[in-house]
Parts: structure tokens; C-alpha cells; sequence
């Protein structure tokens, strides 16, 4: 930046000096042109347009250097309306006009403008121009065209590196491994050697299962390695963590040296965060910042930002980072910013949506990534009436809303049972063009299946776009909350018939429905059968829905086996699951050694001592009801009071229980003392009744 303000006086000097001395030549003034287009900032782009339209005689050097100008400042629309007004001047477009206006169609992906460049080319008899047509092919590779940009390549009398290079480029970027390789075979056929961007396009294109290949790239590295410098091994550290190598990640890192730049700590810092290594990418960035003198920068903070979210029980680590941040300047940076209000919204606590909003708050530039950051956030935490008036705080403000945004709203607008808001969401969602939406549409579904109205929920359903199974699920989920077993079947039928990809998700929903229905051995054969006939291996939530499908039927011990049988240590889920079945069936033996289980798991977690609390009450165990209640009070847990809502002309009022803080809470109240008086009075108007209709009948 100060080299550019340096470059700019300079040539503001420079300018004074032409403008007094009257010089005619334009070596001068287009020397000028270039200074101030170099300052790469619209004040100087203004300048070299200025200064160009003040030279005495223009030549196409004047003309090359305003153009170049335009391109390296990214006003690429201008930039080609100056070389349509260079053409109508009579000025013939040459090399290097051509090459600044195809890097140009290349960098704003214009294959369109491209082609038009290329019929100049042509009429120019420039097309056969090693460099025009390495550029030409350039435009056509960046923009995924890579038929064209082939013919282009094959077309050509004379290659350079830059040739072979655009086009390896092009086929890796297209996902076309297998030809860019080939390339890359036959480019050293032809005695050419591969540079760092040859391998930088490769490398970057290596993912997944490609071990490989990864290391025939390497060897071929190794071969170069004299001619090639910091970036392909930069390059290689995240490759290497693509395709599951971290080891040799790692070995390309240490074997770097003492010339480590701030990419390379950020390559191996991004691959441990990659493989959810979260404690080896905390060492890391430590070490990181202790030893390489570098300051983290807007991607070393996302990354283990990123890597903290995973410890939802452990904020300790956010906070120190999100420290570091505000301490580095970068709390205003948007992706930085996007990414803690992430990892706060991931956290279990509620309050932790305070910390995210100080987060999004404190943004100068709101992306649409923020904005659904914190409405999902709100969401997901059971803040629904929070994300109901964030939503329309965006609807407000004009914020774009996309499948995320309009899910989180429905979901919420589905938690309340605010069955009108959701139906004008629904309105706006059509509008937008999101009704055949996965996401979107199962958002839908679920909540007109929640709020009762299951035909609805089907309409939804039809209107949907049917190829993956999300829909499908929300409907399969819609159905068995509904008790309609038989249309679970109906839907699980058809689905095998379109041969709709199945998942997890699909076999929670129809164990759930057995469970609802009472459909205890068609349920438990489910169980038995979807890892062996449908190739789906049971998780924890089909577990915990087979934990409720017994514990419904009261079969209390099959379900005690079937947590004996798992392969894993069972989760929270599935002990308050069982302790609810307990409750229900008045177990109070099992309740207790379930209960004992569901303290170490989660000692936190109110709702397991309440339902303690409430059974011991039930069977007028007061001892052990009290020593319940005192342990919760040692641990610093109360009972989370219940709330209820109701909306009133399309405004959401909810209410704690003994909440006073409504601004009508003197009204309200007013009126429930009120009714409560009416309802003595009518008491005592039918205990009158009564005793006339005693008296006259004696």
C-alpha cells in the first residue's frame, strides 16, 4: 500500500512537471498513464484517465497502457468498451492490446467476450500468436469451456509453458483428472519442465481416495524439485490432507525448514482441522505463534475457530480465541467474525447466543452467512420467538433469504405451533421460488405435521422435489407422529420403488412410527434387518427409537437388553429415553440404576432429576425425593420453568412461568382475577342449584 501512495506522488510530480514544460513526445505521458494505472486504486485509475486524455498525440502504446490500467484494477467492463473506442479510433488492436483484454474476459469468466477477442484475433492475423492464443485459451479453461479451450491448444503452431499450463489447469478445475494428467505426460515428452503453476493446478485438484496419484505427483516433485519453490510444497501439505495422507502432510512440512512462510503454517494448521484433530490443531497454532514469528491472519483464525467448535462442552477455548482475534484487530474481518458466531451458536448453552450476537453485531460488513448464522443459532437453541423477530428484522432490512434462513424460520414458527406465521412464511417461500427446495420443503412439512394439520404437510409433500430422501423423511416423520402406520408403509413402499436412496434418517422415522402405533414386532424387525437387507449400519438414535419402542409396550426388560447388545457405550439420549418408559410403567428399581448412568453421562442435564423427583413423589418415597432435590441444589441446577405462547393479531406474546416482566402485565393479570371472581361466582351459583334441587327433592 505505501509503495502504491509512493508511486502516486511520483507520478503527481511527474504530472506538473509535463503539464509546465508543454512536452509533445508520448514516451512521457504514457510513461505516466502506466505510473498511476499501477497504483491499482480507483483515485489512481481516475488519474491515467485523466492524463491520457491530455496527451498531445496518442499512439497505441497510449492506448496498451490505459487499457492494462483497467484490467489490473478489475474495470473489466470499461476496459473492454476503451478497446471497442481504440478500434473505432483506427487504432489496430496488437498483442498486447488482445492479451490485457483476454485476461480480462478471463478474470470475470466471459467465454462470450472471449469468442468476440477471437474473432479480432483472427481478422487481426494475430489467432496463430503464441501469446494471444495461450490467453484465448486461458479464457476458455477459467470459464470451464474446456472443449474449446482444447481446440484452441490444438490449433496452435508454437506452445509454451503458459499453453500447456492454462490448459492442465482448465481440465483439473472441470474435475478432469485423468486428461489433465495426461497432459501433464506429454508436456514432458515434449521436453518441456513442468513449473510450480503445473503442479499448483494438479495439487489442487487432488481429493478424497487419491493416494496414489498424490504420490506420483510427489515423486514428480522430487524429480523438479531445483526448479520449483515454496508454493507447490505449500500445495502438496493440502493435498496430501485431502486425500487422508496427514502423515505425509507432515513430512513435507518439517523436511520445508527454515523457510516456512505464513501458507505453509496454514496449510498443516487447516489439515489437522480438516480430520477433526482439534487438540493437535491447538498445539499447532500455539506453537505457530510461539515459533514462527508470523501473526495469524484471516485463515489461520478460521481454521482453529473452526476446531473449537467441535468442543461443545469446552467454551474456555473459544473465548481465548475469540480473544486473540479482537487482540490481532480482525474482530470486524467478516469470515472471522462468521466463524465465531458459528462456533458460539454450536455450543449447548443458550447464553452463548449473547456472545454470538456481540459477534454479529460488532460486523461493519453483514454477509448473508451472518445473518443465518444467528438465525439458526436461535433456532436450534429453542429460541424460537428470538428467531422469528430476527427473521423479520432480515425480511426488514433486505437481506437475501435463501433455503437456510427460510428453514430456520419454519422451524421455529413449527416449535411455537404459530400455525399463521408459518403459513405467510410458506406465502413468502412460494414467492421466492423455495417451495421444491430439500431443505425447505421438509421445514414445511414438519410443521404442518406438528401443528396437527397432516394434509397439509402432504400437499407440501407432492410439491416437492422427490430425488433425494429428505423430503420423504419429513413425511415418514409427519405420518408416524400421526399414528398412521400404514401410510409410513405406503411411503417406505414407493420409495424403494423409485429407488430413492435411503439413510439413517429414513429408519429412525419408521422405527418411530412402530413405536407410535404400538407396532412392536414390525418394529423390532426393522431393527434386526436394515444393516443386513438395505445396507444402512444402526446409530445411536435407532438405538434410542428401539429403547421406545419396548419401553411403550411396557416390555421395560427387552429394552434394558437392547442397550446391553449395543456395540457402543450408549449416549444420554438413549438412558432418558429408557428413564421416561420407567417413569411411565412406575420402574422405580430400573429408573434408579438408569438414573445412575445418566448422571455421569450428564450431570447437568435438570431433566433427569426432575423426573427422579416426580417418581419418588408418585410412590411417596419423601426420603429420597429430598436427597434428589438436594444434590440437584449442591450442583447449581433448578427446574427450567415452563412457558406457553399465544399470537394475537400476528403478534407472538410468550409468557414464563410467574412472569411478570409483559408490558400488559397489569392488564393481564387485572383480567385473571377477574375471570377467576366470575368463576366463584358461577361456583357458587351451581352449589345453590344444587341445594334448591336437594331441597325440593326432600
Amino acid at each position: 500500500m505505501r509503495r502504491h501512495h509512493r508511486l502516486t506522488i511520483t507520478a503527481a510530480r511527474s504530472h506538473a512537471c509535463l503539464l509546465k514544460s508543454g512536452v509533445v513526445s508520448q514516451t512521457p505521458w504514457n510513461q505516466l498513464v502506466t505510473a498511476y494505472g499501477s497504483s491499482l486504486s480507483p483515485a489512481g485509475l481516475a488519474a491515467a484517465r485523466r492524463v491520457f486524455d491530455e496527451i498531445p498525440r496518442r499512439d497505441a502504446v497510449s492506448w496498451n497502457a490505459l487499457l492494462a490500467a483497467h484490467v489490473a484494477s478489475c474495470a473489466h467492463p470499461e476496459a473492454w468498451r476503451l478497446l471497442r473506442a481504440m478500434h473505432a479510433q483506427g487504432v489496430a488492436a496488437n498483442t498486447f492490446a488482445l492479451g490485457s483484454a483476454l485476461r480480462s474476459a478471463a478474470a470475470a469468466r466471459r467465454p462470450a467476450i472471449g469468442a468476440q477477442l477471437q474473432s479480432l484475433a483472427l481478422k487481426s492475423s494475430l489467432g496463430s500468436n503464441v501469446f494471444v492464443a495461450s490467453a484465448l485459451l486461458d479464457v476458455y479453461a477459467k470459464c470451464g469451456r474446456v472443449r474449446d479451450a482444447r481446440r484452441v491448444f490444438d490449433g496452435m503452431p508454437e506452445r509454451n509453458t503458459v499453453s500447456w499450463n492454462a490448459l492442465i489447469a482448465g481440465y483439473a478445475e472441470s474435475g478432469k483428472m485423468a486428461p489433465a494428467l495426461e497432459l501433464f505426460l506429454e508436456m514432458e515428452r515434449e521436453g518441456l519442465v513442468p513449473d510450480e503453476a503445473t503442479f499448483a493446478s494438479l495439487l489442487t485438484a487432488v481429493d478424497g481416495p487419491s493416494c496414489f496419484l498424490m504420490h506420483q505427483l510427489h515423486g514428480k516433485i522430487a524429480k523438479y524439485g531445483s526448479a520449483l519453490g515454496l508454493t507447490v510444497l505449500n500445495a502438496a501439505i493440502t493435498a496430501y490432507s485431502q486425500c487422508g495422507a496427514l502423515e505425509d502432510s507432515r513430512r513435507i512440512f518439517d523436511g520445508i525448514g527454515d523457510i516456512k512462510d505464513l501458507i505453509t503454517w496454514n496449510a498443516m494448521l487447516g489439515a489437522y482441522t480438516h480430520h477433526g484433530m482439534n487438540d493437535e490443531a491447538m498445539k499447532f497454532f500455539v506453537r505457530m505463534m510461539q515459533e514462527s514469528g508470523l501473526h495469524p491472519d484471516m485463515y489461520s483464525f478460521t481454521s482453529i475457530i473452526s476446531s473449537c467448535s467441535e468442543h461443545e462442552h469446552d467454551d474456555h477455548r473459544g473465548r481465548v480465541i475469540n480473544g486473540l482475534v479482537i487482540k490481532s484487530g480482525m474482530e470486524g474481518v467478516t469470515p472471522v467474525c462468521n466463524a465465531l458466531i458459528a462456533m458460539y451458536t454450536r455450543y449447548s448453552e443458550k447464553c452463548m447466543m449473547e456472545d454470538a450476537y456481540k459477534c454479529f453485531d460488532s460486523l461493519v460488513l453483514k454477509d448473508t452467512v451472518s445473518w443465518n448464522s444467528m438465525l439458526t443459532g436461535y433456532s436450534q437453541h429453542g429460541l424460537s420467538a428470538d428467531a422469528l423477530r430476527f427473521f423479520r428484522c432480515m425480511h426488514s432490512e433486505n437481506i437475501r433469504t435463501d433455503e437456510y434462513a427460510f428453514s430456520a424460520a419454519l422451524r421455529s414458527s413449527s416449535d411455537l405451533a404459530v400455525l399463521q406465521l408459518g403459513r405467510q412464511i410458506h406465502g413468502f417461500v412460494i414467492h421466492s421460488g423455495f417451495a421444491s427446495n430439500d431443505f425447505v420443503s421438509s421445514s414445511l412439512i414438519y410443521m404442518y405435521s406438528k401443528s396437527g394439520i397432516i394434509d397439509d404437510a402432504r400437499k407440501s409433500f407432492d410439491e416437492a422435489d422427490k430425488s433425494s430422501s429428505v423430503p420423504w423423511n419429513a413425511m415418514i416423520f409427519g405420518y408416524a407422529q400421526h399414528g398412521q402406520a400404514q401410510n409410513v408403509d405406503n411411503l417406505f413402499n414407493e420409495m424403494l420403488q423409485r429407488k430413492v436412496a435411503l439413510d439413517h434418517v429414513t429408519f429412525v422415522g419408521l422405527i418411530t412410527s412402530c413405536s407410535h402405533a404400538g407396532l412392536v414386532d414390525e418394529g423390532s424387525e426393522i431393527l434386526n434387518t436394515m444393516e443386513t437387507r438395505y445396507g444402512i449400519p444402526l446409530r445411536m438414535e435407532h438405538y434410542a427409537c428401539g429403547v421406545d419402542l419396548y419401553g411403550r409396550a411396557g416390555q421395560l426388560d427387552k429394552a434394558k437388553e437392547l442397550i446391553d447388545s449395543m456395540p457402543f457405550e450408549p449416549d444420554a439420549m438413549v438412558w432418558m429415553t429408557l428413564l421416561g418408559a420407567c417413569r411411565i410403567h412406575g420402574n422405580m428399581e430400573l429408573a434408579s440404576d438408569v438414573a445412575s448412568h445418566l448422571f455421569v453421562a450428564e450431570p447437568r442435564q435438570h431433566s433427569t432429576y426432575v423426573l427422579l423427583c416426580s417418581m419418588y413423589s408418585g410412590l411417596g418415597m419423601w426420603n429420597d425425593r429430598a436427597t434428589v432435590q438436594r444434590v440437584m441444589k449442591n450442583r447449581g441446577l433448578s427446574k427450567v420453568p415452563g412457558w406457553s405462547w399465544i399470537e394475537v393479531k400476528n403478534e407472538l406474546h410468550s409468557f414464563n412461568a410467574e412472569d411478570r416482566s409483559h408490558p400488559k402485565m397489569d392488564d393481564i393479570y387485572g383480567m385473571i382475577r377477574l375471570l377467576l371472581q366470575v368463576a366463584q361466582m358461577l361456583s357458587s351459583c351451581e352449589d345453590e342449584d344444587i341445594l334448591m334441587t336437594t331441597s325440593s327433592g326432600t
